[in-house]
């Protein structure tokens, strides 16, 4: 077993997940990154990770499988023997945006399938190993981190299926805070506003302009590192008896204004 603290963060080869997983491998932790993307073709972000001194594990794998949840938790523990900290940000939008009115079966399937269905059972997955770890591993204090978004609170009425993908993430950390308190695992959901990412780069000029207005207080983009600087933090032991915790990184956008 290795003698440091190791973090599964899922969606981790590129954009919000890639920031996570280069944050905490400069926190000291052993990383596994769980994504679909072939490793060669994301060498260079691999690649960042790695260049911290950090022990890496690439991982290509499906959170929408079972199959891939159950080998990938199986081969983070034969490679490390503990996972203690889980970060679920893998997530998709839509292939198109469509009207709620005209939203296809196809397309909600799809982006619940991934941000909902999978992320609920690889935290089943992970939970279930964290309770067995517990009392064998010295100084065991796991931790599961949800990226849910504020399309969890906020209409897209183009993207029905994504908001409430991420509305029910908002559920998921809820329930799992509270099954899993008992076992000393602590939960908590970050919730990004406006990211810049590959996944945002489509409508970065609708967003330019809006951000320039006025759309949120603090007027920037957000970044991948204003994620992962808030993983970091839930990660550091200093919110011990906070569990359930819904932190938003976005600019203020949260706040009702008049």
């Amino acid at each position: 077993m290795i003698n440091k603290r190791v973090a599964l963060v899922t969606g981790a080869a590129r954009g919000i997940g890639n920031g996570i997983a280069l944050a905490l491998a400069k926190d000291g932790y052993a990383i596994v990154i769980m994504d679909v993307l072939k490793k060669e073709d994301v060498a260079e972000n691999v690649a960042d990770v790695e260049q911290t001194g950090a022990e890496v594990l690439y991982i290509r794998g499906d959170i929408t499988s079972a199959k891939s949840r159950d080998a990938v938790v199986a081969e983070a523990i034969d490679r490390f023997g503990r996972i203690d900290v889980l970060v679920n940000n893998a997530g998709v939008a839509p292939k198109v945006r469509m009207d709620i009115l005209e939203t296809t079966e196809e397309s909600f399937d799809f982006v619940l399938g991934i941000n909902l269905k999978g992320t609920f059972f690889l935290t089943q997955a992970v939970a279930n190993k964290m309770i067995e770890l517990s009392g064998t591993v010295p100084d065991y204090r796991p931790k599961i981190i949800n990226i849910a978004s504020m399309s969890s609170y906020v209409s897209s009425v183009s993207r029905g299926e994504y908001c409430i993908s991420k509305a029910g993430i908002s559920m998921v950390t809820k329930l799992f805070a509270d099954r899993l308190a008992d076992h000393g695992v602590n939960v908590y959901e970050i919730r990004p506003g406006i990211i810049l990412t590959p996944m945002t780069e489509v409508v970065k000029g609708k967003y330019d302009k809006l951000i320039a207005e006025g759309l949120t207080p603090i007027k920037r983009w957000g970044y991948p590192e204003d994620i992962a600087n808030a993983v970091s933090a839930f990660c550091s032991d200093k919110f011990a008896f906070s569990t359930g915790e819904v932190v938003n990184v976005d600019g203020g956008y949260h706040l009702q204004r008049l």
